[in-house]
């Protein structure tokens, strides 16, 4: 007699918490992106240390002349690309004008320090509280502990290995296994809300006039100023990076089944029919 096909069950998958604070979040993290490309235009150019040394920036986009036309240029420590119509010159509604950022990445999309300032810090407040209230709630209710933590035998190299390769191959768990978060996932998960989100907040205060006068030990901490900026513009980076590679492994692993679990919180997984 042939094998029963797999059932598909609707198993609770995220709750109600995990499903608001992650779409706040994704709100609060485009603004704040977005923003942070306006700020960092006014000058697009990163330092290590407490100064900016103009001559000798690691990072850096600007419009130059090279004969009879202008170009966009980045500049990343000895390397140099031609970046025109995106990186150092680019168009705003059909004019070609210097700017790091393109206008279509940036809040607002014409040039202004103190608009952008005020989305960024606007939109920090959020973040910062929607991230208290997402850790709060992981805590008390086991989330972090049962969900995310790695269990034992998990972080072994041959675990470690075999998730790996199963991942580069596009292979996800199905039927029980898929109830639960894999170690790359939870280690990815925990990389972003214990390390890259508190680096990039931590980074950020360090940068804020009001810190400075209150905690003038936090901006030594990352050694100098120029050095917290470039920070957190490499944090902000990494976050953006870890959003990329999520947005392809929702779509790799099932689109439709990933969304609807963080809007319902329920997820599909196959399971195979008890036997008569």
């Amino acid at each position: 007699m042939p094998n029963a096909p797999p059932m598909r069950v609707l198993i609770r998958r995220h709750s109600l918490m995990v499903r608001v604070t992650h779409w706040v979040n994704v709100v609060a993290l485009v603004v704040l992106l977005m923003s942070g490309l306006q700020i960092f235009n006014a000058h697009p150019a990163l330092y290590w240390g407490q100064d900016s040394r103009f001559a000798a920036p690691w990072i850096a986009m600007s419009a130059q002349e090279r004969g009879e036309r202008v170009v966009g240029v980045t500049t990343v420590g000895p390397l140099t690309f031609e970046t025109t119509g995106v990186l150092g010159y680019s168009a705003r509604k059909g004019v070609m004008e210097p700017r790091g950022f393109p206008a279509w990445a940036t809040i607002p999309s014409w040039r202004s320090l103190a608009d952008g300032r005020i989305w960024h810090f606007a939109f920090a407040w959020l973040f910062v509280l929607n991230g208290l209230a997402y850790l709060s709630a992981a805590i008390l209710s086991g989330h972090l502990s049962n969900d995310l933590w790695p269990r034992r035998g998990e972080l072994s190299p041959r675990h470690l290995a075999h998730e790996v390769v199963q991942h580069a191959r596009l292979r996800f768990p199905k039927g029980e296994a898929a109830r639960r978060y894999n170690v790359l996932q939870k280690g990815a998960y925990l990389a972003v809300i214990l390390v890259l989100l508190p680096l990039m907040l931590a980074t950020g205060l360090s940068m804020s006039p009001g810190m400075n006068a209150a905690l003038p030990w936090l901006t030594e901490v990352f050694g100098g100023r120029q050095s917290a900026r470039t920070l957190h513009f490499l944090t902000a980076s990494a976050i953006v990076a870890f959003v990329l590679v999520h947005l392809l492994m929702v779509v790799a692993s099932g689109t439709w089944n990933n969304i609807r679990s963080m809007i319902t919180g329920r997820y599909a997984i196959e399971v195979e029919e008890p036997a008569p």
